[in-house]
């Protein structure tokens, strides 16, 4: 298993769910665009062996989806034209081509079949084989702006692990004894989210030890704590302990497609929906009527073959329950644009079909219900005189023929003029970049694509920024990117800038940039990058495409001038791992993981980062980087100059302040602790001082044959000849074989080090004279290195740091020990990610980009969309529209700005003011430029007098100390006014120059 190629994608699945991937085989019969989305994630994610199959010859409708196809290709089967750019995006997986017919001993060879450019003949043929023999069968069809998957996986299916949730674990506060026993859960219970019949095992109990060894318990929820069995025999409990979900495996029951094909659709929404999706069924099977009796698709937009496909789908037999009639208009509106091909249907479907793949080979994640429908007919126009003719959409033998088919040439011309901002060329702006080529955005010689990011590609990349190869490694992501999306459409006019969009590059991304501008997309994993580049867009009066992944979760959004609310994402990550503990807790009070893992995180920094920047600024300046003085610096040192009275000069010294610092965190420090409180300390009020949420800890023997111990030791020592630029050593025994000789560190110097000694006023002046004297003999020599933390290496010694320091802290409080992928994520704030959400967000964009290109269009046309794809969760919804607010007979929402012309000559202060209350009522209480106030009403009248006679940009200099930029066309004000309420949000004043 590569660990660093699939590191974000590990998060996701697992590492036995991975196996179970590295070793399928699958076969994917049809090549046109779906069927290269289906097999571009199977690749990336790493899938043993995937078989192509597909003789037909490369169309011109084929390349306005299909990325792997180029003029080139023209003639040549699909399969074969595919196989070569395939390979290079995972050399890890086998990929072949079959030429010849499906056959049954075709099949028998593989664990997964998906068909995705199949007639409903073969469909039902190749199906009734695979349900018999427990393959995995899936379907996967998209007819211009519908789509549809379908899944098989057998009568007899299980999923090993449904959700894509770690199992729940919660401290325990208290357990009665009692029939039930009531389990009384520490810390914030709205972080624990038990439900009626869960399993649940105990483990690190002190007292009722009977439950420790139980197998596991269901738990009835009751008011936030849990009830169980009976525990009126167990012993009493005293403390500790923690409660942990047990997952369970879920039996799944598929039909044939025989059979499920005249099923009613199981749909967990409202009724119309479930209705829409009959209706869709029905037109599929209405739609391979038609080519069965024609030989084709209906033609683009011909009114006569979409009668004809209306009429085939009202003759069909009803599913099984249903009465409701179908829809006609809706039948007839698939027809007209069915012979289409489009990129964003694609990757929808392709993303969801691939997803489903993965679960039939992992068992992880419950399946689809058998049929997923997914339409977006909304992006055709609404007003039926402004739908596409069959004149305007007939082949004409271009790239573009497969979205000409469904939109119209008029729409094509518009989406080649247009001008357009990437924000992010990571996973979705890699997919987003490909959707533009393939589309055809900006390909005219006004029209383009700019692409921003200041990132460079690393390995962990690769598995799903599908741009990206291994020679690119240590690039930068926009440079390449740019480079291959050109490579999909040499006609698509693409810059790259190897920036960030964000404050300090304003004088690149300002003014005359966004006038050129006609949206913006971003593919940010930052909430602080996204605020930005939206409130850019709000500014810039521009619509905003934006999207996000995690793991199988995404979403994707957009926000149009006038029509929607602007973006409203979260400030910050939900449960941010900045959030801070109180730092006696993190040294002496831990209770969860979050604690050690934050308490181990600050070792490092301390350790190895911190002070070696605080001993260098002392050396230059005789004070510390925070001013502190001689003594304060000292005391800071204390861990970093352990039991060490000069600076280290060998491997073996390091070693020596290594098994030094173990000993003061893992035995001292805890000794220390429970002399201050002894483990049977007992409060006032008669409850244990080591009670609830406190772990009353144990201290470690060192023990260099536990691997922990000896890992620790191995990595702090590397650690610190790092910082001190020495050799390190990866000799594991010699290692051994020095740990065995060394003596127990010295007593003394340990004991200035010792928990309880780390301020001035607990060290005797014999101890503070020595510190003293240890600082001087440290602050010689020459500057040490700081260690900056790298999460993608496992080389460095720096992740088994931290690994070993957690679980040592773990053992101390009887806490559940920690992985190392686990405290990776947390450590790196690695965020998981697979290519399928990634494909589908990317694809949901792409809608919305129809959309907004095509002209104005009402709020019901555009849609928002959250999707969960382990739990088979997908909405699209209507975007909220912005919110109106009014102040006497003004009324405006966050899209509107007052704007104020600077004039010939350019007016005063006192101008501008006489005119905003002439012009628009106003009375201007305040008047800022970013933080810096230029006006005040409270003011003493001197004051206010000085500033009103002078012109606004040199008042803002005046005040800001800063001159305009050149070339800068507007000040952006803020204002306050007499009579306001609480909640008045004036909008922005735009001075223009």
């Amino acid at each position: 298993m590569d660990g660093e190629l699939y590191s974000r994608q590990l998060y996701v699945l697992g590492l036995p769910a991975m196996q179970r991937i590295q070793g399928a085989s699958v076969l994917i019969s049809g090549l046109r665009g779906l069927g290269a989305e289906v097999a571009k994630n199977l690749v990336l994610t790493g899938v043993g062996s995937l078989t192509l199959h597909d003789p037909h010859p490369a169309c011109w409708a084929d390349l306005a989806a299909q990325f792997f196809l180029s003029e080139e290709s023209l003639g040549r089967s699909r399969a074969e034209a595919s196989q070569a750019p395939l390979a290079q995006l995972n050399e890890a997986v086998q990929i072949s081509v079959h030429t010849g017919d499906i056959t049954e001993d075709l099949l028998q060879a593989f664990q997964v079949v998906v068909l995705t450019d199949s007639k409903l003949e073969e469909q039902l043929k190749v199906g009734t084989f695979c349900h018999k023999h427990g393959i995995s069968f899936l379907v996967a069809e998209t007819r211009g702006l519908v789509g549809r998957v379908f899944c098989d996986f057998g009568e007899d299916f299980t999923v090993e692990d449904p959700t894509e949730v770690e199992p729940m674990t919660a401290a325990i506060q208290s357990i009665s004894q009692g029939l039930p026993g009531i389990v009384t859960l520490g810390g914030d219970t709205k972080r624990h989210s038990f439900c009626d019949g869960d399993l649940v095992i105990f483990s690190g109990i002190e007292g009722m030890v009977e439950l420790n060894s139980c197998s596991p318990q269901p738990v009835h929820v009751q008011n936030g704590s849990l009830e169980i069995g009976d525990t009126t025999t167990f012993s009493r409990y005293l403390r500790g302990g923690v409660v942990t979900e047990v997952k369970r495996p879920k039996a799944v029951r598929h039909e044939a497609l025989d059979i499920a094909l005249l099923q009613p659709l199981v749909v967990a929404q409202s009724t119309q929906e479930v209705q829409r999706a009959h209706c869709l069924h029905q037109a599929f099977q209405a739609l391979h009527k038609f080519q069965q009796l024609h030989g084709q698709l209906p033609r683009p937009w011909d009114p006569v073959d979409a009668e004809t496909v209306v009429r085939l789908a009202q003759d069909l037999e009803p599913l099984k329950g249903t009465k409701e009639s179908l829809d006609e208009a809706l039948l007839r509106k698939i027809a007209l644009s069915s012979a289409g091909s489009l990129s964003p249907m694609a990757a929808i479907l392709g993303g969801v079909a691939a997803q489903e793949v993965l679960k039939a080979i992992s068992a992880k994640f419950m399946p689809l219900d058998q049929w997923l429908y997914f339409d977006a007919l909304e992006c055709l126009p609404e007003d039926e005189e402004l739908l596409p003719n069959p004149e305007d959409c007939h082949p004409r033998d271009c790239r573009y023929d497969g979205q000409i088919a469904v939109f119209g040439t008029g729409f094509q011309e518009k989406l080649s003029n247009q001008q357009y901002l990437l924000v992010g060329a990571g996973a979705i702006g890699c997919e987003m970049l490909k959707s533009f080529a393939l589309v055809g955005l900006g390909v005219k010689a006004n029209g383009g694509v700019t692409v921003a990011d200041m990132d460079h590609i690393e390995r962990s990349n690769l598995s799903r920024q599908f741009l990206f190869r291994p020679q690119d490694i240590g690039k930068p992501k926009a440079e390449v990117a740019a480079t291959a999306a050109q490579r999909l459409n040499p006609d698509l006019q693409v810059t790259s800038y190897t920036y960030p969009v964000d404050p300090t590059t304003e004088h690149i991304f300002g003014d005359d940039f966004f006038s050129r501008v006609d949206g913006v997309a971003a593919a940010l994993d930052s909430f602080e990058a996204r605020h930005y580049v939206a409130a850019r867009c709000t500014h810039y009066l521009k619509p905003l495409l934006e999207a996000g992944t995690q793991g199988t979760r995404g979403s994707a959004a957009v926000c149009v001038p006038f029509v929607t609310e602007v973006y409203k994402g979260p400030t910050s990550a939900a449960d941010s791992e900045d959030a801070s503990h109180p730092l006696c807790t993190l040294r002496y009070f831990p209770s969860t993981v979050e604690h050690i893992l934050q308490w181990a995180r600050d070792e490092f920094e301390g350790l190895f980062n911190r002070s070696a920047e605080t001993i260098n600024c002392y050396q230059e300046t005789s004070t510390s980087p925070s001013g502190m003085d001689r003594m304060q610096t000292t005391i800071l040192l204390q861990p970093v100059m352990g039991v060490l009275k000069m600076r280290p000069r060998t491997w073996q010294d390091c070693v020596v302040w290594a098994l030094g610092h173990w000993q003061l965190c893992f035995h001292d420090g805890i000794v220390e602790l429970l002399r201050h409180f002894p483990a049977n300390k007992v409060l006032e009020d008669g409850t244990l001082f080591w009670s609830g949420s406190k772990r009353c800890p144990q201290p470690l023997q060192f023990d260099p044959n536990q691997d922990m111990h000896f890992l620790y030791v191995l990595a702090a020592a590397n650690l610190y000849a790092q910082m001190h630029g020495l050799p390190g050593s990866r000799d594991l025994a010699a290692l051994r074989e020095l740990l065995r000789l060394l003596e127990e560190p010295d007593s003394v110097h340990r004991s200035l080090i010792s928990a309880g000694a780390f301020t001035a006023a607990e060290l005797g002046p014999e101890q503070l004279k020595e510190l003293q004297e240890l600082l001087e003999n440290w602050s010689k020599g020459p500057p040490l290195k700081p260690v900056l933390f790298e999460k993608d290496d496992d080389s460095n010694f720096q992740m088994d740091f931290v690994v070993a320091a957690t679980n040592l802290r773990a053992q101390n409080y009887g806490i559940l020990p920690v992985n190392h992928a686990q405290i990776k994520q947390i450590m790196g704030r690695i965020i998981p990610a697979i290519a399928t959400s990634t494909s589908v967000v990317a694809g949901l964009l792409g809608l919305e980009l129809y959309k907004v290109v095509s002209g104005p269009r009402p709020l019901g046309a555009f849609r928002q969309s959250y999707l969960h794809l382990a739990e088979n969760y997908f909405t699209r919804s209507v975007p909220s529209a912005p919110a109106l607010q009014l102040f006497h007979h003004l009324k405006w929402t966050c899209w509107d700005r007052l704007k104020v012309p600077a004039g010939r000559p350019e007016r005063t202060l006192e101008s501008l003011l006489a005119h905003l209350q002439v012009e628009h009522g106003l009375r201007v209480k305040m008047l800022l430029h970013g933080q810096a106030v230029l006006y005040s009403a409270q003011w003493p009248l001197e004051k206010q007098a000085q500033r009103l006679c002078l012109r606004v940009t040199e008042l803002v200099q005046q005040v800001t100390g800063q001159e305009p930029e050149p070339g800068l066309r507007v000040l952006v004000l803020e204002l306050s006014c007499e009579g306001e309420g609480d909640e008045t949000a004036f909008p922005p004043l735009h001075y223009e120059l």
